[in-house]
C-alpha cells in the first residue's frame, strides 16, 4: 500500500465531501484506540474545524489516558483541532434505573454495552448539529464489512466513513505515518463498551490479522472444507459473525407495496 498517497487521498476526499455538504468540518469520538486516532488525525489534516470528544462511561483508566495523550498531541500539531469532554456515566446510570435489567446476565450486559455506543452517537450528533459538522466514523473494513463488530445506530451511526475501506493492518500503517502516539499503536484493540480493558480479540475469539485472513479467504470463495486446525476455527468464527451481523451491513429492508395495492 502506498501509505502516504492513501493519506492524501482520504484527506482530499474528506475536505471535498465536507465542502460540498456546506459544513465547517468534523466531529470525532476519541476512545484511545487506533481507529479513532487515525480518523481524527486525517480529519485534522484537512485544515477544517475538527472537534474531538471524549465520552467516558465507566471507562478503563488505560483508555482514558491514551485518549487524552492523543488529544493533547493532536491539539499541539493542529490549530484547527479543539476538544471537549462529556461524561456520560451519570446519563447511563440514570438510564439503567428506568429500564428492566431482568434476564440472562450476558444478554443484559450486551444490551447495555450497545446502549453506551448509542448514547455516544447521540452526543456526537448533538455537537455536529450545534457547530454544523459531520460525524466522522471510525470503523475499519474488517469491523464494518467483515464481522460487523460495531453497534447498529451506535458507532455505526455516522455521516461518512474515511477508513472503512482499510483493513486493520492498513490502519496501523496509516497510524505510523500520521505519528499516532506509540501507546495507542501498541495497545490491544478494544471497543471499550464494558467498562474494563477487555480486547476485541477477547470478545471475538480471533485477532485482527486472523480475521483479515479469513475475510480474504471468504472473498475468494473458500469454505470450511478447505481448512483445518486453527485456520478452520478462525474461519468458522469469521463466518459466524459475518452471518449474524449481516443485517448491519446491508441497506434497511423496505416493504415495497405492489402498484395495484396503491
Amino acid at each position: 500500500m502506498q501509505t502516504e498517497k492513501v493519506v492524501d487521498h482520504i484527506v482530499n476526499w474528506l475536505k471535498d465531501y465536507a465542502t460540498k455538504a456546506g459544513v465547517y468540518g468534523f466531529v470525532v469520538g476519541v476512545s484511545g484506540g487506533i481507529d479513532s486516532a487515525v480518523t481524527s488525525t486525517l480529519c485534522a489534516k484537512t485544515g477544517m474545524k475538527v472537534l474531538v470528544i471524549e465520552m467516558p462511561i465507566h471507562q478503563a483508566e488505560s483508555h482514558v489516558t491514551r485518549a487524552q495523550e492523543h488529544i493533547a498531541q493532536l491539539k499541539d500539531r493542529f490549530a484547527n483541532v479543539s476538544d471537549t469532554r462529556t461524561d456520560l456515566t451519570p446519563v447511563f446510570e440514570e438510564f439503567k434505573t428506568e429500564v428492566s435489567l431482568e434476564g440472562e446476565q450476558a444478554i443484559v450486559d450486551m444490551a447495555l454495552a450497545n446502549t453506551r455506543a448509542r448514547l455516544r452517537m447521540t452526543t456526537l450528533y448533538y455537537y455536529a448539529g450545534l457547530y454544523k459538522l459531520l460525524v466522522a466514523g471510525t470503523g475499519n473494513k474488517v469491523e464494518d464489512f467483515g464481522v460487523g463488530f460495531y453497534t447498529k445506530y451506535g458507532d455505526g451511526g455516522v455521516d461518512l466513513s474515511p477508513i472503512a475501506d482499510l483493513v486493520k493492518s492498513e490502519v496501523y500503517s496509516l497510524g505510523d505515518v500520521l505519528q499516532v502516539p506509540n501507546s495507542i499503536m501498541k495497545a490491544a484493540p478494544s471497543d471499550g463498551l464494558f467498562g474494563d480493558a477487555r480486547s476485541d480479540e477477547d470478545q471475538i475469539g480471533a485477532s485482527y490479522p486472523e480475521l483479515e485472513w479469513a475475510m480474504k479467504m471468504d472473498d475468494e470463495g473458500k469454505t470450511e472444507a478447505d481448512f483445518e486446525g486453527r485456520n478452520l476455527e478462525v474461519f468458522k468464527i469469521y463466518k459466524r459473525f459475518n452471518t449474524a451481523n449481516k443485517h448491519k451491513m446491508i441497506a434497511i429492508p423496505v416493504c415495497n407495496i405492489p402498484i395495484n395495492l396503491k
